[in-house]
Formats: C-alpha cells, sequence, structure tokens
C-alpha cells in the first residue's frame, strides 16, 4: 500500500487503530503472532554444534589429531585414547568458553536496544521498539531513532534526518496532510517517518504501518548489517602473537625432534613429544579466554550501572585520561532545590534537597513557622498558584512531571506546608499566559474567594523588576525607588555568588472586567514585586569521592555545562575540579579561539560554561591534539558529533537521546558520574587480569618448552612424556588462566597513571617476568629430574613422575605471583575464590593422575613417596620465591637510599 496517499481516516480504518487509546493487549499479541517481531533479520550464529566442531579447526588441534592417529597405528592406543580425551576435553572447554561469550554480548545488546513511546489501552508508555506491532500509536520527539515505518498524523515543527535511507543529510520537513501524486521517492513522501532515521526537530504521532523486514529499510537491509566485529586492538595484539608463538614452536618442535633422534631416541617417540611441546606452546585458549574476560567485565559493568555497546570500549576505559562530563544530572541530582528565599530584605535558608517535601525554613538562627509570617507566606502561595508542575511518589521515590523550576517551587511550598489542591480551593485559576523566550516570565490570573482578580507573575529578576512600580517592604506595598531597586539587585548578585539560580515573583490586583480581554503585556505591567526565589541543582554526594579517585589515578576531570560562569565555579569548586590556579572558560571566549590556540591553554583549563553542545567537538579535538585519550559524556542530538569523535563516548540512559546512545560506546544507566569512574577502575581491571593470564600461560609454556629442550641438550632421557605435556597444558594451564580473568582490582588500580593506548603486549617488563619465570620452572623441573633419575636409572617412569608434579605445582604456585605487578606478598591470595578452587582442582587432578591405579598407565605415573615431596615442594617454590625474594630486597634497598 502506498501509506503516503491516503487520508489520516484511511490509514486508521486499513491499519484497525484507534488514534485515540492504540490497540487492547490482546490485539498488539495477536498481531505480533501474525508479523513477528520488529527487527531486522541478523546474520546467523553458529549453531551449538558448529561451535563445537570450531574448536577443532585449528591447525595445531589437527597436527595433534594427526598424531594421535600414528599412535593408534603404532598400536599405541592408551596413548591414542589419552590424547583423543585430552582433545576433546579441550574442545568442550573452548566450546564452554566461545558459547559463554556468546550469550554475554547478546544480553548485552538487548540491555542496549533502543525503547519507543506508545499508546495502548489509553496509556503512553515505553516498550522495546521490537515489540511494535502494525497499528500501534507511536510518539516521536527530537533525538528519536524511528523505530518502524510510521504514518504520520501529527506533527509539531517535526524534522527527520533520513540519510540512511536516502544519502541526503539535510532533515526533511514533515507533515501529516494526504500526497496526491503517485509512486514518489521515499525523500519526498513528506507524511512518513522510516525505521533508522533520526527526529531532528520537533514532535509528532504516527501510526505503525511496516514493521521489521518490511519496512523501507528492511528492504534494503544491507545498508543497515551493523553487526560490529569485537575484536579490539588487544585481540588484533594477541593474533600477531599467536603467529609468532606458531612459528617458535614449530621451530622449537624440528629442534627437539633432531636432537632427540641424533642422540639415539625412537623417531615416533620424539615426534610425538615434539607435537606436544608445540601444542604446550601456542596458548590456543588464549583469544576465547580474552573474549570471555571482555564479557564477564562487561557484566560487571551492567550491574555497575553502565552498559558497554562496544567492546574496545572496555579496553580503551583504562587509557582514558580525560573526562569531560556534563554538569546538570551527571555531577549534580538534575533536581532543582530552593535553598533560599528573599523577600523584603529578609533571607530565609530552606533545608532538605531533590522533590522531597521535607525541609525546614529558618532565618539562620532558628527555625520559623512560614504560616506566621505574611510576606514569606505570601511568596510561596503565589509561586505555588503560579506553577504547573507535579510532583507524583511513587515506589517511596518522588518524581517531578513539568518543568524542574517550577518542582522546586511547588517542593518548597509542600515544606511549608501547603498543597496545589488546597490552594485552588481559595483560589480559581482564571487565565494562563505561558512562559516565552522573549517575556522570560509567566503569569496566571487568579480569583479569591471575595472574588478579587489578580495576576500573578514569575521570571527572570532583571526582566520583571522592570515590569515593576512597587515593592513589598516589611509587609507594606511601597513605591520602588531608586534605593530599593538597589536593594534587590545586591540580592540577586548575592544569591547569584551562591550559584544559585534566582526566580522572581510579582503580582497586582484587576478589576473583574479586565480578565476576558486582558493581554500578557497588561497583564505584566505595573506590578508589585513580592520577592526572589534561589534555587540549586546540588552535586550528587557520591561524585566528590569519584572526582578525587579520577584525580588519584591521573585523570583530569573537566566540567562542561551550560550554565553562568558564577554557578559554573561555585559548583566545580565544591567537588574540588577546579584547583587554585584552575582556569574557566566562557562559550563566547572559546569561539574566538583557533584549535591551535585552544591546544595551548587547554591543560590548565577545567571548567568550560556557557558553551552549547556543538562547542565540545573542539573541546575534545583539542585535549585529542595533545595527546589524551577523551572520555566525553552527552545526551542531544546535538551531543552526538562530539560523543563519537572522542575515544570512549558516553551517553546519558535515563535522559540521554537515542543519537547519542547510538554513536556512544557506553551508557551510563543513571546518568551519574560516579558510574564513569567505576567503568574506567573495572576497564583497568579487565586489561590487567589479561595481561595477568599471558604472563601466566607463556611462562608457563615457557617452563615445558624449556624442560624438554634442556633436557634434548644434555643427551637426557625425556623429562615428561608426550600425554603428560598435554595434560598439564590442559587442566594447569587452563583453569586458572580463567579465574585470573575474574580476580579483584589491585588496591593500586586507581592510584597509577592511565596506560599509554600504544603500549605493547609486554610492556612494563612482563617479557622479563615471562622469561625469567618460565626459565626458573624449567631449570628446577629438569633438576628434580635429573637428582630422582640419578639415585635410580632403573626407575625413569618415577623421575619423570617427579619432573611432572614439580612442573604442576610450580605453575600453582606462579598463579599466585602472577596476581600483583609487584610481589607475590603484595595480594592475599583468598581474595579470589575462584583461583583457590582452580588451584585445588588442578591440585586435585594432579594426584588423581599419580595415585589413582587406573589414570597411572594412561599418564605413565608412579606413586610418589613422601620423603621426596620435600624435595618437590622446596624446587617448585624457588622459580616464583627466588624473585619475590630479590625484589623486597630492592625495594629495601631504594627504601633505606
Amino acid at each position: 500500500m502506498n501509506w503516503y496517499e491516503m487520508t489520516v481516516a484511511d490509514v486508521v480504518q486499513n491499519t484497525k487503530t484507534d488514534p485515540s487509546s492504540g490497540l487492547s493487549t490482546f490485539e498488539v499479541n495477536k498481531r505480533r503472532k501474525k508479523y513477528g517481531l520488529n527487527e531486522m533479520k541478523e546474520r546467523e550464529r553458529p549453531s551449538a554444534i558448529q561451535l563445537f566442531i570450531r574448536q577443532f579447526k585449528d591447525f595445531m588441534v589437527l597436527v595433534l589429531l594427526a598424531a594421535t592417529l600414528i599412535s593408534g597405528l603404532l598400536g599405541e592406543y592408551m596413548d591414542a585414547i589419552a590424547i583423543m580425551a585430552i582433545v576433546f576435553l579441550n574442545g568442550i572447554l573452548g566450546f564452554i568458553q566461545e558459547n559463554r561469550a556468546e550469550k554475554s554480548l547478546e544480553a548485552l545488546k538487548e540491555l542496549s536496544a533502543p525503547h519507543v513511546t506508545v499508546l495502548r489501552e489509553g496509556e503512553w508508555m515505553k516498550i522495546p521498539s521490537k515489540e511494535l506491532v502494525i497499528g500501534d500509536i507511536v510518539k516521536i520527539t527530537n533525538g528519536d531513532r524511528i523505530a518502524a515505518d510510521l504514518r504520520i498524523i501529527k506533527a509539531n515543527s517535526l524534522e527527520i534526518e533520513e540519510s540512511a535511507l536516502t544519502g541526503e543529510s539535510i532533515p526533511v520537513l514533515k507533515t501529516s496532510d494526504r500526497i496526491e501524486q503517485k509512486n514518489i521517492g521515499i525523500g519526498d513522501q513528506t507524511n512518513m517517518a522510516f525505521m533508522g532515521t533520526v527526529v531532528t526537530r520537533g514532535s509528532g504521532v504516527g501510526i505503525v504501518v511496516q514493521t521489521g523486514m518490511k519496512t523501507a529499510m528492511g528492504q534494503i537491509a544491507n545498508l543497515i548489517q551493523t553487526a560490529e566485529t569485537l575484536a579490539t586492538p588487544l585481540q588484533r595484539k594477541l593474533e600477531q602473537l599467536g603467529k609468532i608463538l606458531i612459528l617458535v614452536a614449530l621451530l622449537l618442535t624440528i629442534l627437539v625432534v633432531v636432537i632427540g633422534v641424533l642422540q639415539g631416541h625412537q623417531v615416533y617417540q620424539m615426534f610425538l613429544a615434539g607435537v606436544s611441546l608445540a601444542v604446550a606452546a601456542i596458548p590456543e585458549g588464549l583469544p576465547a579466554i580474552v573474549t570471555v574476560a571482555l564479557s564477564l567485565g562487561v557484566q560487571r559493568m551492567i550491574k555497575k550501572k553502565a552498559i558497554v555497546r562496544k567492546l574496545p570500549a572496555v579496553e580503551t576505559l583504562g587509557c582514558a585520561s580525560v573526562i569531560c562530563s556534563d554538569k546538570t544530572g551527571t555531577m549534580t541530582q538534575n533536581k532543582m532545590t530552593v535553598t533560599h528565599i528573599w523577600v523584603g530584605g529578609k533571607t530565609w535558608q530552606v533545608s532538605g534537597t531533590g522533590y522531597e517535601p521535607h525541609g525546614e525554613f529558618t532565618d539562620g538562627y532558628k527555625q520559623v513557622n512560614p504560616h506566621e509570617i505574611k510576606s514569606l507566606k505570601q511568596i510561596l502561595t503565589f509561586s505555588m498558584l503560579a506553577s504547573n508542575a507535579e510532583i507524583k511518589e511513587k515506589d517511596g521515590r518522588y518524581i517531578l512531571d513539568g518543568d524542574p523550576t517550577e518542582g522546586a517551587l511547588m517542593t518548597a511550598g509542600r515544606k511549608a506546608g501547603f498543597t496545589k489542591s488546597s490552594l485552588l480551593k481559595q483560589f480559581q485559576i482564571q487565565k494562563e499566559f505561558p512562559f516565552d523566550s522573549t517575556r522570560k516570565m509567566m503569569s496566571v490570573v487568579v480569583k479569591d474567594r471575595n472574588g478579587k482578580h489578580y495576576v500573578i507573575t514569575k521570571g527572570a529578576p532583571d526582566l520583571l523588576l522592570n515590569n515593576c512600580q512597587s515593592v513589598l517592604w516589611n509587609e507594606k506595598q511601597v513605591p520602588l525607588s531608586p534605593s530599593f531597586k538597589q536593594n534587590i539587585h545586591q540580592a540577586i548578585d548575592g544569591l547569584a555568588s551562591k550559584a544559585l539560580r534566582t526566580i522572581a515573583i510579582a503580582f497586582k490586583p484587576i478589576t473583574n472586567e479586565n480578565v476576558s480581554t486582558l493581554s500578557a503585556f497588561e497583564a505584566e505591567s505595573n506590578l508589585t514585586f513580592i520577592g526572589l526565589a534561589g534555587m540549586i541543582d546540588p552535586p550528587r554526594p557520591e561524585v566528590k569521592q569519584a572526582i578525587k579517585e579520577c584525580h588519584d589515578a591521573g585523570i583530569k576531570t573537566v566540567m562542561i555545562t551550560g550554565d553562568h560562569v558564577i554557578t559554573a565555579e561555585a559548583i566545580a569548586k565544591e567537588l574540588k575540579i577546579l584547583p587554585e590556579n584552575g582556569k574557566i572558560i566562557d562559550g563566547q571566549t572559546l569561539s574566538q579561539l583557533s584549535i591551535e590556540e585552544l591546544e595551548d591553554m587547554i591543560d590548565h583549563i577545567y571548567v568550560f560554561a556557557r558553551v552549547s553542545p556543538e562547542d565540545k567537538l573542539k573541546i575534545v579535538k583539542a585535549f585529542q591534539n595533545r595527546g589524551h585519550v577523551v572520555a566525553m559524556t552527552g545526551d542531544g542530538v546535538n551531543d552526538a558529533p562530539a560523543i563519537k569523535a572522542s575515544d570512549i563516548g558516553i551517553s546519558m540512559g535515563m535522559t540521554g537521546t537515542d543519537v547519542a546512545k547510538e554513536a556512544s560506546s557506553l551508557i551510563l544507566v543513571d546518568d551519574n558520574f560516579a558510574t564513569i569512574q567505576a567503568a574506567i577502575k573495572e576497564g583497568r581491571n579487565i586489561y590487567e587480569n589479561i595481561r595477568k593470564f599471558i604472563r601466566y600461560l607463556l611462562a608457563s609454556n615457557v617452563g615445558e618448552i624449556l624442560v624438554m629442550l634442556f633436557a634434548m641438550i644434555l643427551a637426557l632421557p625425556l623429562p615428561l612424556v608426550p600425554i603428560q605435556i598435554l595434560w598439564v597444558n590442559l587442566v594447569t594451564d587452563g583453569l586458572p588462566a580463567m579465574a585470573l580473568g575474574l580476580d579483584p582490582p589491585e588496591g593500586n588500580v586507581m592510584k597509577q597513571k592511565p596506560r599509554n593506548p600504544q603500549e605493547g603486549v609486554f610492556a612494563r617488563k612482563l617479557g622479563w617476568k615471562i622469561l625469567s619465570r618460565g626459565f626458573l620452572i624449567g631449570v628446577m623441573t629438569l633438576l628434580a629430574f635429573i637428582i630422582l633419575y640419578q639415585r635410580d636409572p632403573e626407575n625413569l617412569v618415577y623421575a619423570q613422575t617427579a619432573a611432572f608434579s614439580t612442573l604442576v605445582l610450580s605453575q600453582l604456585i606462579l598463579v599466585f605471583d602472577c596476581r600483583s605487578e609487584t610481589s607475590i606478598f603484595d595480594r592475599n591470595p583468598f581474595e579470589n575464590v575462584y583461583l583457590m578452587l582452580a588451584v585445588l582442582s588442578s591440585l586435585l587432578l594432579m594426584l588423581a593422575v599419580i595415585y589413582y591405579p587406573p589414570l597411572q598407565p594412561i599418564f605413565h605415573t608412579v606413586p610418589i613417596q613422601l620423603r621426596d615431596w620435600l624435595l618437590i615442594g622446596t624446587l617448585s617454590a624457588i622459580p616464583t620465591f627466588l624473585l619475590a625474594g630479590s625484589f623486597i630486597t630492592r625495594k629495601a634497598n631504594e627504601n633505606m637510599l
């Protein structure tokens, strides 16, 4: 159907809907069964079976399977079965890791799916966009992304940017009128709104006429296949590392095989040993472990009310050096609160924050009763009558419906015991002159019980004062002389210096005859000035500590606000953002600076006041040109360019538009600055945990390789049989490495400077730690083998079992050292319960392999005598504690110096 050719009545009839009440729940369910969910068909994800089979496509696993086949052909059935079992177990572990990562990412996409406002059974409600059905009545407004194809039935200055469909970036002005032309293109269908396009101005209401793949966007679905690659820069580095390791492993395999054969070992035995070593050298589970670590970190962030839309953001968070944050709602509560009232030269303080009707009135010394002070009672009463906001209580929370300024005035009145409903019994509102940006004031005409009419006006103090001819002073109405005007201006400046936003209240009596013909100009002239209400959006109590932690972590916090410089400065000082020599710059000054000029001074600027959202892009570029990694917050359509241009774009979950959310990497569910700090801490910890298990896996693998290589060079028998190497690779390496990904952050994670994004995987001496620990593990394992082999050369299996035990134990001790950048003694081992369980499991499995008779022939082990465990334990501890001791000695010497 060509919906654009139909009248609104025809569209209503064809979709069988009701614009006044929407669809019923029964009808919605019926249509959803018929048409399906309103979503694009995604590319087919691999099934569980395909995911499992994929685990065996790795090159080294195929080599291992080939080795198994050779074992079988040579009659080594026990070895073949054991290797097959280990390969199968390794496949299951990889499958679980990948499947868990897929599910984590699916849950993440579900959480960040856009919502839409829809009319159902007479009530407007927010639902996930995928639940829309044909015939739904949808409300759209500035910043919304259209969730389905709509025929517009109401348009109020509605403009929609349709570049995703038409390539034309200029927004299209929309209308509800029928279009009589036939066969016109999408760009000319001005009474339609299409899925995937963005509202840039105004508001409107539309009827859903197509959903899912039937929409215009669905028909050219290849244009919006936005499936993102999940490979982070870190994963790409690890992929390169993997290629290097494969090359090294192949060379080592050839070297071990050649040396072993030259020394008289069987070719088959050396080939199998070489392949086992190659498999051990390559941590094939590393990419899966990285993905799982990132995904689990994302899930933890969700619990902390931060939704990560793009996995690379997790890694980038650890590099953030500047946070450019909105003030309102992010650093503050976004709940305007009246804190001071000034009438006739007297000031009263009002306690309490937010929209809760709890607080006291004081005159600076003692509590007062507003009902007993005529002028205070009058300003509270009149400000409530001239406000349309409503405060609703829901689940113990007070929620504002309306303008925040009016909400603050209503709350102040309620703290005094007044309610709008009780006031409307004393006064009837006859007429209203709404606020507009030219007059900067609004007025109502009320009639009291005696039939007298009054105009009550509230608005910007300077403009309102110019419309007054008298003032209330000491409970009396007196002419507004220059001296009184000066007193009022001083009061306005005094409240502004406290970072308070001020609003003035005035009134005048009028005759009954004037009401019907009264104009706004007439109503708002020759007024009597009553007084001022000073209000502020108070800082969130948790933000101050979050900013301090960011400062300790080397992260600069910058406040960006549209507020007046004085207000911005007061809040910045209270939150300790603005240091003693820190600079504040306003939008006017900023507009006169070039990017280069801004770059030269930006490291000294902490507050940008009176700036527009467009200025944010300039600020981001200047910081980035100075080498900073920038996190930028925003909620509006105009914030999207800056959010997208920043290194970490952050949007608001509660107040943010769909456009801002789409452009962002991170969404704050609670719009709270403290959540950014928590996300950065989590991001840093995730990266450090990835480094931990890289360190553990590679150091373990180096140890396994070197023990075999040194034995070959020294012409010794094989200290480990292939099946033992494979067992260590699966059990001892795999379980603890996974548990390291769940390690809680070190105490100093937010005391260090931000990480350089160009930092390599082996930075901060990680390469040295891997080689030194791996070398010592190899040497100690070989030493255990040599000591016990020389004691009884006839019992080679016993010496091999001791070497196997030493290798496993030294790795299980090493895993605790990997938890700290400095020393094993810096961390409480019981902090990570998962690691303790993983180590305990690996230890029990090792003992089972050694002491459980049915497993002994499979793994070529024999029981170890109790006296030899002392030797094995000592040698296993040396690689970790020797280096830890040298570190402690060096630190002690540094402290003495």
